[in-house]
């Protein structure tokens, strides 16, 4: 992600296209592909020398900072899916089809991927 005057420069040099292709070539997009609009907008601002106060989300590039990183806990959602997210897998090296076989243990409720190959 470009920050201060290189993406100043960028984002400068590509204001002619969509915000979305801007932010996207400045190096805004997380690893599912979404653009992090607000971490583009924020880098923006600050870029043009205004100081923001973090708010708990930090700032691009902030280790400290938490966003939607992985937290590896989960909830039972209302319907009662339990969602393990690309976050998860992707450190794993989990591969779309890849089939596992669920091993549930009752007495300590834990649930464990067992890889069928």
């Amino acid at each position: 992600m470009l920050v201060g005057k290189e993406l100043l420069e960028k984002s400068k040099s590509l204001s002619k296209k969509p915000e979305d292709e801007i932010a996207r070539e400045c190096g805004y997009v997380g690893p599912s592909g979404r653009i992090l609009r607000k971490s583009f907008y924020r880098a923006l601002i600050e870029a043009k020398g205004y100081k923001l106060s973090t708010g708990g989300t930090g700032r691009p590039g902030n280790r400290s900072s938490r966003g939607r990183q992985a937290e590896f806990k989960t909830k039972v959602h209302g319907n009662g899916n339990l969602l393990i997210g690309h976050a998860y897998t992707k450190k794993l090296g989990l591969e779309p089809g890849q089939e596992y076989k669920i091993d549930l243990k009752k007495d300590s409720k834990t649930i464990s991927l067992i890889p069928l190959n």
